[in-house]
């Protein structure tokens, strides 16, 4: 949504200056209105501008702020607090100025007549779908603070889930620009010094010293690729993303390369049964669950076995049956959990096994990878100064049995 920068008069005639962002300028003159300003000017914001808002209202919001606000919230309504009163007195105590404005924000929505969801709703770049739908979930059953305590518990393992993912590509990724920058460094600088004492001489070079001069060579003159390219493949894999058909294909192709595969499957497999077990404890129906884990999952082969399921769900078969039809993607256990689940009545508590079977055994990877990565690293390290070094020793090498003949 664009934003619009105004300036108002408030109940004491003081002029406020501020931004708001909404569907168009009607809306958000009569938001500005409805809070209790008179409206003196207001106006569309430039497209940069927009950009840079945007990504400045959402870095201010961690993780972090949202789990507690869920979790605070929820104890204060337990014991009993108004709900205008429990937002407020979190956004007093929020270090985060940031989330503070939100959450005021949000409160002013309400006392004008908003339900508490649809005023969360209005901040769905910082509040995941989940959140909203549980809330909405609680606002209908009356079970508010409930839903709240579950969508904490539900976002800390997400929280978790994000963390090994991360231990578990940190050392690979720092591998891999170790290694390429410090061949870069070779290429690019120190072997062009070398290769001027190289031609000097009048003698033949090795082929591993020929090849090493013209990979130099290449490097030196054409160093901007090696940072046009990379970057060149992210934003047509971003763009490619945006059509089903190619994601698809891409989707499908992670899955298959060996390291990601091994942490993306496990990390879809948690999120699907983390999702799955938070919607059907607050009371989700079966298709309605899996209409909010369709819209949550990115990913497009998941989603399209999700799709699937939900549609043999609905002719009457069983959540096992039916995700038995995609074995490819969900192994053994889940069809058998799941089944013990739906025969015994403890669904939720089969899928909270399998949500914490899956967290542990992506942390396990993430403990266990770099320890697997690490030798491999060190051979390709490894082979590629033997290479280097044998090209620069051989020519010295052939020139001083020259010498000595």
């Amino acid at each position: 949504m664009p934003f619009f920068s105004y300036k108002a008069l408030d109940s004491n005639g003081a002029v406020i200056k501020g931004m708001v962002d909404e569907i168009d300028i009607n809306v958000a003159q009569n938001n500005i209105s409805q809070s209790g300003l008179h409206v003196l000017t207001i106006s569309r914001s430039s497209i940069l501008t927009d950009l840079y808002l945007k990504h400045l209202k959402v870095s201010g919001v961690k993780s972090r702020d949202i789990i507690e606000f869920a979790s605070n919230l929820a104890v204060m309504l337990r014991a009993g607090l108004p709900l205008m009163t429990s937002i407020l007195d979190i956004a007093d105590t929020s270090d985060n100025k940031r989330f503070r404005t939100r959450l005021l924000d949000i409160k002013r929505s309400v006392e004008l007549g908003s339900g508490f969801s649809v005023a969360l709703s209005q901040h769905h770049d910082v509040f995941p779908e989940i959140f909203i739908n549980l809330v909405a979930i609680g606002e209908e059953t009356g079970r508010l603070d409930a839903s709240l305590s579950d969508i904490a518990i539900h976002l800390q393992r997400m929280e978790d889930l994000r963390s090994a993912i991360i231990r578990a590509l940190m050392y690979p990724a720092f591998a891999l620009v170790g290694t390429t920058g410090a061949l870069l460094f070779w290429l690019i600088y120190v072997l062009p010094k070398m290769s001027q004492l190289f031609l000097s001489m009048d003698i033949t070079l090795p082929l591993m010293t020929q090849f090493l001069l013209v990979a130099s060579d290449f490097s030196s003159q054409n160093w901007p690729l090696f940072f046009i390219v990379p970057v060149s493949i992210l934003i047509i894999v971003k763009i490619l993303n945006h059509y089903e058909k190619t994601k698809y294909h891409v989707d499908a192709l992670m899955l298959q390369l060996p390291v990601i595969k091994l942490i993306l499957h496990n990390k879809l497999l948690a999120l699907f049964s983390e999702q799955l077990r938070i919607l059907l404890s607050a009371g989700v129906t079966i298709d309605r669950a899996f209409d909010i884990m369709i819209k949550v999952m990115n990913h497009a082969v998941f989603r399209k076995a999700l799709l699937e399921t939900k549609d043999a769900i609905l002719l009457g078969g069983r959540i096992s049956e039916s995700l038995k039809q995609h074995q490819s993607l969900f192994p053994n256990i889940v069809f058998r959990m799941v089944s013990i689940g739906e025969s015994t009545g403890n669904l939720t508590e089969q899928l909270n096994y399998l949500s914490e079977y899956f967290l542990n055994k992506l942390d396990d990877i993430s403990q266990k990878l770099g320890k697997l990565i690490e030798p491999i690293v060190i051979l390709v390290i490894g082979g590629i100064f033997v290479v280097i070094i044998l090209g620069l020793l051989s020519p010295i090498y052939d020139l001083i049995s020259g010498i000595n003949n």
